[in-house]
């Protein structure tokens, strides 16, 4: 069973892409900067599986010094995009409860929602983070798009709807 969903399931058939969070109909699965990744055709070049293809395909003989543009890129998304930032103290603190503190089904672009809301209330998002008991990093996770990948629980969607009188939850 899946801890929380933001509509997509976890075996498959989502309507979102896991790289860029773009909402496609034609998702595939890829292997991007070593993970597998179920990806838009816009993210498709991204896999890595493709350049290893091709690059046993050529029989021209040559080799290619590190890694390829598209590896490169694959790779600063993932650094650009950290699902974890390496902080597990509030986890071995306050341990993790998914049963009470599950993530809602959440609608369709539900950061762009968080950002509209926050800047028209005239708060930074350093400023919200405060008020509602936040770290920073969660709050741009929310914004992003990146709830689930972040670890966020259901009482942090409600607190933002509560202080931004906004609805992020189907």
């Amino acid at each position: 069973m899946a801890k929380y969903s933001t509509g997509s399931s976890s075996g498959g058939g989502g309507t979102n892409c896991e790289l860029c969070g773009a909402e496609s109909d034609s998702l595939r699965l890829a292997s991007v900067a070593g993970a597998e990744l179920e990806v838009c055709p816009g993210c498709a070049p991204h896999d890595d599986t493709a350049d290893r293809e091709r690059s046993d395909r050529d029989s021209s003989g040559s080799s290619t010094d590190g890694p390829s543009r598209k590896q490169k890129a694959a790779r600063n998304v993932a650094k650009a995009n950290p699902v974890w930032d390496g902080d597990s103290e509030h986890w071995e603190q306050d341990g993790t409860n998914y049963d009470d503190d599950p993530l809602p089904y959440l609608v369709s672009e539900y950061g762009e929602r968080v950002v509209d809301a926050r800047q028209e209330a005239g708060l930074q998002r350093e400023e919200l983070a405060d008020e509602l008991g936040l770290r920073e990093q969660e709050l741009l996770a929310v914004e992003q798009g990146r709830a689930t990948q972040a670890g966020i629980g259901g009482g942090v969607i409600e607190a933002l709807e509560d202080r931004l009188d906004v609805s992020l939850s189907e």
